[in-house]
């Protein structure tokens, strides 16, 4: 099998590193190398650093309406290879390659929000805010920008972060998953087919060491990361104890809640794909199910369903997900497996000894599903991470959201209902910041922001939508006053404008 070598893209130039280290990047399926990287040495880094901040003052000064066009040529393009980078991300992933599709149209649709740039960074403006004297607001970018993301989005999440950023006058470096990166690189080759000057965007590669070192490089004014909570708790820290802007989002458990007056196949249906799509490597991914009432008669059904779910290769076409993206991930889910057997949950469906024809070696969990769950559980309490349900009963809605806001995490929840008095309630009640109703996976749409919670998330200002544009800007106020000849009014020795 040929192994691809991963250049970094630094300047407008694809270039190989400085060092001697390289990271070896495994195809999920079987776990033989497909790619290598280079290690960013700290002169790399140095170099894509100084590429961004050079590029940042011309680039903050062009028209925000070529920004705009920009980002339109930009989007055009990664529609026309949409199936394309699609078929690179299913590889290294495993995902199967209609969810591929989805990772890069979800990325795509946040380009899309980027070509309203320049109405999302209007100002405001009183005139008169005294005697002839007028106040108006312009919002400014901040500068060289960083983006840290994660293996299991390698398409959507870049472009959740660099076309924004740089829309709105910025300049970026991207520091993408060392175990998929085949993915962003293909990115920034299109962002450069589509114009974008030399040093705008910049890629490096590397893990936990490289990572510090931009961090607490002082040119780089803002970070975005999406990982891990203890990963995100430290980048936030850090981040932020060097004065830059951090927006962490980081793990979850996320709850979906079935009352008995729900329609019965459309919640199995539903939690089907929710919990065990894309072998459950989602943020978003409904990894607890809570029954209410009569519904928990239910679960038994479900489990049979999410049976008939078929772990495959990415072009296998009846293939319902793909493998985890590492040994050590498939280690960690087998492990949490083993755990809630013992702890006394009830195993329905046991994935743990799944694997595939020919690729016996790859990181193949089968769809798993717990009932008896209780919440002290290491199942319950743990991220999976993977293919696993954990199948909870209560008695009444009340019960349901106590249980759900007792949770330390809050990204994404659901509830399914036909009426419109409980569902109201759980909106107005759940302490989580994306809420579904009667929609299993409530990521909003990118003229809305991702809004995460409690333990979800470290920051103040969230992913796209118009929260990302103030997260990526600086707002500054001006005052003005223009005399005419004979209208000096004299020293004014108060504060108050006059």
């Amino acid at each position: 099998m040929t192994v691809n070598t991963v250049n970094q893209f630094i300047n407008g130039q694809f270039l190989p590193g400085n060092g001697s280290q390289n990271i070896q990047v495994t195809n999920p399926a079987n776990n033989q190398v497909i790619a290598e990287i280079p290690v960013s040495t700290e002169q790399d880094m140095e170099s894509a650093i100084a590429a961004a901040k050079a590029a940042f003052p011309s680039w903050k000064k062009v028209a925000v309406s070529e920004r705009a066009r920009l980002m339109l040529r930009y989007q055009h393009i990664l529609k026309e290879k949409h199936d394309e980078i699609a078929k690179v991300l299913a590889q290294e992933t495993g995902k199967t390659l209609e969810d591929a599709k989805g990772d890069v149209w979800r990325g795509i649709e946040v380009v899309e929000q980027a070509c309203n740039v320049a109405s999302l960074m209007m100002g405001e403006t009183v005139e008169n805010v005294a005697t002839n004297i007028d106040t108006y607001s312009l919002i400014q970018p901040l500068g060289v920008c960083l983006g840290i993301t994660p293996f299991n989005f390698p398409a959507m999440i870049p472009l959740w972060m660099f076309p924004l950023a740089i829309a709105c006058g910025n300049t970026f470096v991207l520091k993408p998953s060392e175990q998929d990166p085949n993915t962003p690189m293909l990115l920034a080759e299109l962002f450069k087919q589509a114009g974008a000057p030399d040093g705008v965007l910049n890629v490096v590669h590397g893990g936990a060491d490289e990572v510090n070192y931009l961090l607490n490089h002082q040119d780089i004014k803002a970070v975005s990361f999406v990982g891990s909570v203890p990963v995100g708790q430290h980048i936030y820290r850090t981040a932020t104890a060097n004065m830059k802007r951090a927006q962490c989002f980081a793990g979850a458990k996320n709850h979906s809640v079935v009352m008995p007056d729900a329609s019965k196949e459309q919640v199995l249906n539903n939690l089907v794909g929710a919990s065990v799509g894309a072998a459950g490597q989602r943020c978003m991914a409904i990894s607890v199910a809570v029954f209410v009432g009569e519904s928990q008669k239910w679960i038994s059904e479900l489990a049979d369903k999410i049976s008939k779910v078929t772990p495959g290769l990415w072009d296998d076409p009846n293939a319902g997900y793909g493998p985890l993206i590492s040994p050590q991930a498939k280690a960690r889910v087998l492990s949490l497996i083993e755990e809630g057997k013992k702890e006394g949950a009830t195993c329905l469906l046991d994935g743990s000894e799944f694997s595939v024809e020919g690729y016996e070696s790859g990181n193949w969990v089968g769809p798993t599903v717990f009932t008896d769950v209780t919440t002290d559980m290491q199942i319950y309490q743990q991220e999976i991470f993977g293919p696993v349900l954990c199948c909870i009963g209560v008695d009444t809605l009340e019960q349901a959201i106590q249980l759900v806001n007792a949770n330390p995490y809050g990204n994404g929840t659901s509830i399914f209902t036909a009426s419109g008095g409980a569902a109201r309630k759980y909106q107005s009640d759940v302490e989580v910041g994306q809420v579904g109703i009667n929609v299993p996976i409530p990521v909003p749409l990118p003229f809305f922001s991702f809004t995460g919670w409690k333990n979800s998330f470290y920051g103040d200002l969230h992913a796209y939508g118009k929260q990302a544009i103030r997260f990526y800007t600086e707002t500054k106020t001006i005052t003005a006053r223009w005399f005419d000849e004979g209208q000096e009014t004299g020293p004014n020795m108060t504060i108050n404008l006059r």
